[in-house]
């Protein structure tokens, strides 16, 4: 679609001039990162939600995120990983294509990392 902000980005490149791609989907830097090596990786067709992609575009985009890391973890060294997705405009969903959140934890990047993605709902991210 020429009016969403990931289909027209289908030729970014994400490292040292090589696009890493496969045939279902591909990989963007995040135009907004929260840390150093925010990555999105993105369904090739344009379907909004995550649940309505095909197991085999669930697949391609899930061997990026393990092809991200190898990449990641060399230029950048994490401490460890978030990985995420918004569905729906009540989750944050603010562009309606598929794309996975992939980003990389630093040690000190927040006062106290423990309940990670539980952290979406600030009052509810830490254990009772």
């Amino acid at each position: 679609m020429s009016d969403c902000p990931l289909c027209s980005q289908r030729d970014n490149v994400i490292e040292n001039g090589k696009k890493v791609e496969n045939e279902l989907a591909y990989v963007l830097e995040d135009s907004n990162p929260v840390n150093p090596g925010h990555c999105l990786i993105v369904s090739r067709r344009h379907v909004a939600e995550f649940f309505d992609a095909t197991p085999e575009e669930k697949v391609a985009i899930f061997e990026l995120i393990d092809e991200m890391k190898g990449i990641i973890d060399k230029k950048h060294s994490p401490d460890g990983y978030n990985i995420g997705v918004n569905i729906g405009k009540f989750a944050g969903q603010s562009v309606p294509h598929i794309h996975i959140h992939m980003m990389p934890r630093y040690k000190g990047d927040v006062k106290n990392p423990r309940g990670g993605v539980r952290g979406v709902i600030p009052q509810r991210q830490k254990y009772q």
